[in-house]
């Protein structure tokens, strides 16, 4: 079965070309002969046999199709369902069984999609690489000895290897826009408090949103439709509702767009030059098509990784609290009176080395003596890009930025160099510290076989915009 779109699967199922029975056995096969890639931690098999079948009962019978009727999609380990593990790849969590369901995977599931398993990930979604699962590493398909990236690697690869026709991942700050551009599809990251984040196991509050992996952007369009809906259980929820249903975005090939462009972005040093070339000639082509490319000088760059980290480890250290052995989580065996040794053993057997890292190094930054000096700066700064955004917005339409300085690295590289995963994020946190939706488009192949290219952002209540954005930038390079 050769997955296009959505409309062209419904188009088939309407004609009884094929069954939903028939998508859902297609991608368990597909599932069982990647098996190696690590990228799912659990597989709903008869669950959604079941759940197919009852579709193409119901169908069969003349009910109407709903907007994901039949559609395949995977979930990333973080987001809860009722009656299924919910783990974060931690061992803290091991075996954890949900109680409800996400409001955003609810609305997908009212709308018949069917979900077919949970996806690996970096432990509670800290890591860049995926490789600091409990459940052990996953692979990507297109090179084995490479990272998806992270820390949605498991739901990029599930899509890259058509073992599910969608999936959904967590973005807090580049977590599925780095996996897809190492996986070579696409991944948007709405705008904050678009989609509810109930139902979602937090790492920063304040940065944490639902993201899609796809391989077209109708796709993506419509599930964000469908999860874009008020949930009074998230009190942090944009009030404001779209201007129109994000499925009627238009690609209009004559329309001309203001696009915003960093210089600093590819003039680094930090920067994979091949990378930074291909993107210069996009911005020539974009130009050239008729579109009027605008260059920011945007001196906050070099402040963008530091003040996010200060701030997501320091929200990281206030949500994981409560992971303590009692209430919920790992509980050591080892015996102890002491109730400080009793919360040190849970705590050290049950959170692997990255997550630990980040815990302890929000603990500082929030104590007395660091807190001015560290947190509250770094709110400034983020207080500072908020308002800088605002402003660069009102002379553009979109903003195009690198996704990563590099494409996917091997397996184990920077093991040993914390300091150099955090900085390859350079590109990508600046969209999760302003609240803007932001789309990562595969455009280009490296020398080296590996894909990449670049992200689309817009301004915060625009996401329509940077699809309609996102699908020129797409057909410009086609041409």
């Amino acid at each position: 079965m050769l997955f296009h779109s959505v409309a062209q699967y419904h188009s088939q199922l309407k004609n009884a070309d094929l069954s939903c029975a028939d998508a859902v056995q297609y991608y368990l096969r597909q599932i069982e002969s990647n098996k190696h890639l690590n990228a799912f931690t659990d597989v709903y098999a008869q669950e959604a046999l079941d759940m197919a079948a009852a579709l193409d009962k119901k169908r069969s019978a003349g009910a109407p199709m709903k907007k994901l009727h039949g559609v395949v999609i995977a979930i990333k380990d973080v987001i809860c369902y009722k009656g299924h593990r919910v783990t974060a790849a931690s061992n803290m969590l091991k075996d954890f069984e949900s109680l409800y369901t996400a409001t955003a995977l609810q609305y997908l599931i009212d709308e018949e999609a069917i979900i077919i398993g949970s996806c690996n990930c970096d432990e509670f979604a800290m890591g860049s690489s995926n490789e600091t699962s409990v459940y052990g590493k996953v692979v990507n398909a297109l090179d084995e000895t490479k990272v998806p990236g992270g820390s949605s690697g498991g739901s990029a690869v599930a899509v890259q290897a058509g073992m599910c026709m969608l999936s959904l991942g967590t973005d807090t700050g580049g977590s599925v826009r780095q996996p897809a551009d190492f996986c070579g599809i696409l991944g948007m990251k709405p705008g904050y408090g678009i989609i509810s984040r109930y139902g979602l196991i937090a790492y920063a509050s304040s940065f944490d949103q639902v993201g899609i992996f796809g391989k077209n952007i109708s796709d993506i369009a419509l599930v964000l439709e469908v999860m874009a809906k008020p949930d009074p259980a998230d009190s942090t929820m944009n009030p404001l509702p779209p201007a129109k249903t994000f499925s009627d975005f238009v690609s209009d090939r004559d329309k001309k767009y203001r696009i915003g462009f960093l210089r600093q972005a590819t003039t680094g040093s930090g920067i994979d030059p091949e990378i930074a070339e291909k993107i210069n000639g996009l911005m020539r082509s974009l130009a050239e098509a008729g579109n009027e490319i605008i260059e920011i000088n945007f001196d906050l760059l070099d402040h963008i990784v530091p003040a996010y980290y200060v701030l997501t480890t320091a929200e990281a250290s206030s949500n994981l609290s409560r992971y303590d052995g009692i209430r919920f989580g790992h509980r050591s065996k080892l015996p102890t009176e002491d109730p400080e040794e009793f919360y040190m053993n849970n705590r050290s057997e049950g959170f692997g080395a990255e997550v630990k890292r980040r815990i302890m190094l929000g603990t500082f930054v929030l104590s007395a003596g660091y807190y001015d000096a560290y947190y509250n700066k770094a709110q400034q700064i983020r207080r500072l890009l908020v308002d800088r955004t605002n402003d660069m917005f009102r002379d553009i339409d979109a903003l195009i930025m690198p996704v990563s300085p590099c494409t996917a690295f091997t397996a184990g590289e920077n093991d040993k160099d914390p300091l150099a995963m955090y900085l390859a994020d350079i590109y990508t946190v600046f969209a999760n510290l302003t609240g803007t939706p932001a789309m990562a488009l595969p455009l280009f192949s490296h020398s080296n076989k590996m894909p990449f290219g670049v992200q689309v952002l817009c301004n915060r209540n625009e996401e329509l915009r940077m699809f309609e954005v996102g699908e020129m930038v797409i057909n410009c390079t086609r041409l």
